[in-house]
C-alpha cells in the first residue's frame, strides 16, 4: 500500500462502486482524497513525464547519428508534436498521469473496477485541470475588431466561440467515447475482455485475412487519376494532423515502446498472431504509440489533439502556428512573398526551402547528394514525392499571386500582398475539393451530402471529427506500389521506385528533374482501384518501413490499432449515427456488403457486426453510384465537408468574403491551370481528377482558362494609402 496513507484520510471500511456508477461523491469516497496527495501526484506526474520525453528526445538524437536509423524513426521524427504543439500536449499528459497516478493510490482500498474520475470532486478536477497546464491551454480567447483575414491558428473564425477549429484543440466528439474503463484505456487493452459479449480479434489478424491479398491481383482504377488519390492526401494535411505522443518511453518502468512488446502508457503494441505468415515470433509485436492527447475542458475522458486549423484554408502551405508562418515568409522584401530554397532552382523554378535543422533524416536518406527536407506548412510535406510536388506546386502559386497582385496595385504593402494571395489561395483549395474533387469521391450521394449552399451558419461546428481523421484513410485503399516518373513524352523516366523505397527520398525530386515527372505522372497515370478483395497493397501492409531491423509495420493494422487508441466505437454505432441499417448477423451483413463471402470472414474474427472497426468496416463497403466510397464512409466524410463549409465565416462563397466580380473570376480557375501557370508542362489535362490518356486527353495550356485578378485591383488607391490599410 505504498503511496496509499498520504491520500486516504479516513480508513476503516472498503467501498465496492458498482460498474454502472457514475459519479462517486454522492458515495462518500471524495472526501477521503487528501490536498496533499492530489498536489503530490501532479508533481510526480510532471516529473515522470518530463523525464519521459527528455529521453524520448536524447533517443532520437542519438538515433540520427548511427548509421541504423531507418525509415520508421524518420516517421516518429516528423509525427513528434513541436512548438505550441508540444506544450498542449504536455500538459494533457500531465493531466492524464496524475489521473493514472491517483487511481493506482486507491486501488488497494476500492473493491472492484472504478474509474478515478468517480471519486473525484468537481473541485478537485479543477485543481488537477489547473495545475497540469490545461486549464491555460481552453483559455478563453478574446477577439478583437471585424477581422479582414484568416488568423493563422484558425482562432476568432467564430466569434461567439473562437477556438472552434482553431490548431492545438481537440477533435470533436460525434458519437461519445468507448473506452474500455470508460475514461482513457483503448478496446482490446485488457486481453479477453468483452464487447457485446465477444473478444476483440487482433488487429493484425484481421489485416491478414481480409485486408491481404496477392500482387498478381492488382488492377488500376480506369476513371481516375493518381492525382485524384493525391488530392486526398493533400487536402487532409491541411485538415487534421494528430502526433503521435512526444515520448515512445513509458511513463513509470522507463520501457522503450519502439523495442518492447510490454502494455503500458503511451505503449499499445500490436499483438502477432500464432498464424502470422510473416512474422514466426509470435512473442514479438509490431511497435505502436498512442496519440498524443488533448486537454479537454469538460471531463477526464482522453481526446486527441489536432495540431492544424480544421478548416480548409491552405494551412499546408501557410502553417497552423504563428512562429511557422512567420519562418515560412521572405521578410527581406515588402512583396508577400513566401520564402524559397537559397540553394537549388528547378531551372529557375523555385523549390520549397529546407529545413534548418542540425540532424535531418532526409540527409540520410540523400546519401553522398545531402539533401535536406523541406520545410512547408505542414511536417509531412517530404514524406512523399508526389506530395512534395504539389507543396512545391501551391509555394510557386502563392508567389505568383502576391507578383501580380504587386503589379495591379503598387501602393500595397508586403503584409497586405502576403494576406490576399493567401486568401485567393485558400478560396482555391476549397473550390477545387468541392467542385472538382468531392463530386467523384461521393458520386451520387454529393448532393445529399453537400446541398448548395445557403450561407455562413455560426451555430455549425467546423471542427474535424474524431472518426473523420479514420474515415479519410480510406485512400490507403488507393495507393499504387510504386512511384512513377513520366518524361515530356509521358514515357517512363528511369525505373519505377517501390513505395517503400521512396519515403522522404527528396533529394530525387531536387537532383532528378524537378517536379515536372511527378506532376505528369499523377495527371497522366491511375491510382489502385479499392476493392473487396484487394485493400491495400503488401508495399504498405507488410513492407512498410521494412528496412527496420526489428520488425516491418502494417498500415491497416495501424489504423485499426488507432482507431481503438481514440476510443472509436464500432461498425454498427456510426451506421446508426448515419441512419443507415444495422446488421445484426452474417446474413445482414452479406446483405450490407453484397458479399457473403466476406460476411463471413468479418463474422468468424468479430463475431458480432457491432465490433468492426470502423476503419475496415466502412472500408469494405461496396462503393455508392459513381463514387469511390461506400455509404458509410460517403456519411462520414459528406458531414464532415458540410460542417467545414457551413461553419467557415470565410468561406469562399460568403458574400462577406469576396465581391461578387473576384467571386465570378475564382469559379474559372483550376488545377490544370495551377500546373501550367508554374511548371513548364505545356499540356495538361481539363479534369486532372478522372482519367486522362495521353495525348488524346490532354489539351494545350492556351486552351485552360486563366485566373483573371482585375477584379483584385484597387479603386480607391488614394484612400488605402492615406488610412495606412495598404
Amino acid at each position: 500500500m505504498t503511496g496509499v496513507k498520504p491520500c486516504i484520510t479516513l480508513l476503516g471500511f472498503l467501498v465496492t462502486l458498482s460498474p454502472f456508477q457514475v459519479s462517486g461523491s454522492s458515495y462518500g469516497i471524495s472526501g477521503k482524497l487528501s490536498d496533499p496527495c492530489i498536489l503530490n501526484s501532479i508533481n510526480e506526474a510532471k516529473h515522470l513525464v518530463d523525464a519521459a520525453y527528455k529521453r524520448t528526445r536524447e533517443s532520437m538524437k542519438e538515433k540520427l547519428t548511427k548509421e541504423d536509423f531507418t525509415p520508421i524513426d524518420f516517421l516518429r521524427y516528423f509525427k513528434q508534436p513541436v512548438a505550441g504543439t508540444r506544450t498542449a500536449t504536455r500538459a494533457a499528459d500531465y493531466m492524464d498521469t496524475t489521473l493514472n497516478l491517483l487511481k493506482e493510490k486507491l486501488r488497494p482500498t476500492i473493491k472492484g473496477g472504478f474509474n478515478i474520475t468517480d471519486v473525484l470532486t468537481p473541485e478537485q478536477l479543477e485543481v488537477i485541470y489547473k495545475m497540469t497546464g490545461c486549464a491555460q491551454q481552453n483559455m478563453e480567447v478574446k477577439c478583437g475588431g471585424r477581422l479582414q483575414y484568416r488568423t493563422i491558428t484558425g482562432e476568432c473564425n467564430n466569434r461567439k466561440h473562437p477556438t472552434l477549429g482553431a490548431s492545438n484543440r481537440a477533435f470533436a466528439r460525434w458519437l461519445p467515447a468507448e473506452y474500455e474503463d470508460r475514461v482513457s484505456l483503448p478496446r482490446g487493452w485488457t486481453e479477453g475482455k468483452q464487447y457485446f459479449g465477444f473478444a476483440l480479434p487482433l488487429v493484425r489478424k484481421v489485416s491478414n485475412e481480409i485486408v491481404r491479398f496477392p500482387i498478381a491481383q492488382l488492377r488500376l482504377d480506369h476513371q481516375r487519376a493518381l492525382m485524384f488519390m493525391l488530392w486526398g492526401q493533400f487536402i487532409d494535411h491541411d485538415m487534421d494532423f494528430t502526433p503521435d505522443t512526444p515520448t515512445h518511453f513509458t511513463f513509470r518502468e522507463k520501457v522503450n515502446c519502439e523495442t518492447s512488446c510490454v502494455k503500458a502508457p503511451p505503449c499499445f503494441p500490436i499483438k502477432i498472431p500464432c498464424d502470422d505468415p510473416r512474422i514466426k515470433n509470435i512473442n514479438d509485436c509490431i511497435p505502436f504509440t498512442r496519440s498524443a492527447p488533448a486537454c479537454s475542458t469538460h471531463s477526464a475522458v482522453r481526446e486527441q489533439i489536432n495540431a492544424l486549423t480544421s478548416f480548409l484554408d491552405a494551412s499546408m502551405v501557410y502553417g497552423s502556428e504563428v512562429p511557422l508562418a512567420n519562418r515560412l515568409r521572405n521578410r527581406n522584401n515588402q512583396l508577400g512573398l513566401l520564402a524559397v530554397n537559397d540553394r537549388f532552382t528547378d531551372r529557375g523554378l523555385a523549390f520549397l526551402p529546407f529545413v534548418k535543422m542540425e540532424k535531418d533524416p532526409c540527409l540520410r536518406v540523400s546519401g553522398k547528394a545531402q539533401i535536406p527536407c523541406f520545410l512547408a506548412g505542414d511536417s509531412r510535406s517530404s514524406e512523399m514525392l508526389e506530395l512534395a510536388a504539389m507543396h512545391t506546386l501551391f509555394l510557386r502559386e502563392h508567389n505568383r499571386l502576391a507578383t501580380q497582385l504587386k503589379k495591379l496595385n503598387s501602393f500595397w504593402n508586403g503584409e497586405k500582398l502576403y494576406q490576399e494571395a493567401r486568401k485567393i489561395l485558400g478560396a482555391m483549395v476549397q473550390i477545387i475539393t468541392y467542385r472538382d474533387y468531392l463530386p467523384k469521391l461521393l458520386g451520387n450521394e454529393f448532393r445529399r451530402a453537400l446541398p448548395p449552399y445557403r450561407g455562413y451558419k455560426s451555430y455549425v461546428d467546423p471542427r474535424i471529427a474524431n472518426v473523420f481523421t479514420l474515415a479519410f484513410r480510406f485512400g490507403h485503399g488507393s495507393i499504387p506500389p510504386v512511384v512513377e516518373r513520366l518524361n515530356e513524352q509521358h514515357k517512363p523516366m528511369g525505373s519505377k521506385i517501390l513505395l517503400s523505397k521512396s519515403f522522404f527520398a527528396v533529394w530525387r525530386i531536387v537532383m532528378e528533374g524537378g517536379i515536372d515527372p511527378l506532376l505528369r505522372s499523377l495527371m497522366g497515370n491511375q491510382p489502385k482501384l479499392m476493392t473487396q478483395k484487394q485493400m491495400v497493397v503488401d508495399e504498405l501492409r507488410d513492407r512498410l518501413f521494412e528496412q527496420v531491423k526489428r520488425i516491418g509495420l502494417d498500415l491497416a493494422a495501424l489504423n485499426m490499432q488507432r482507431g481503438r487508441d481514440h476510443g472509436l466505437p464500432g461498425y454498427n454505432a456510426w451506421r446508426r449515427f448515419c441512419r443507415l441499417s444495422q446488421p445484426r448477423n452474417e446474413n445482414e451483413l452479406s446483405v450490407v456488403l453484397r458479399n457473403p463471402k466476406l460476411a463471413k470472414m468479418f463474422i468468424e474474427l468479430y463475431r458480432t457486426p457491432n465490433n468492426i472497426d470502423i476503419w475496415l468496416g466502412a472500408l469494405a463497403e461496396p462503393f455508392v453510384h459513381n463514387g469511390r466510397v461506400g455509404p458509410l464512409m460517403a456519411c462520414l466524410i459528406g458531414t464532415q465537408f458540410r460542417k467545414l463549409r457551413d461553419g467557415d465565416r470565410f468561406w469562399w462563397e460568403n458574400q462577406n468574403t469576396f465581391t461578387s466580380k473576384q467571386r465570378q473570376a475564382l469559379s474559372r480557375i483550376s488545377l490544370s491551370r495551377m500546373i501550367c501557370d508554374n511548371t513548364r508542362i505545356q499540356k495538361v489535362p481539363r479534369n486532372v481528377f478522372q482519367a486522362n490518356r495521353f495525348p488524346t486527353d490532354f489539351v494545350s495550356c492556351n486552351q485552360i482558362p486563366k485566373l483573371d485578378l482585375s477584379a483584385w485591383r484597387s479603386r480607391n488607391a488614394e484612400k488605402e494609402e492615406a488610412s495606412g490599410d495598404s
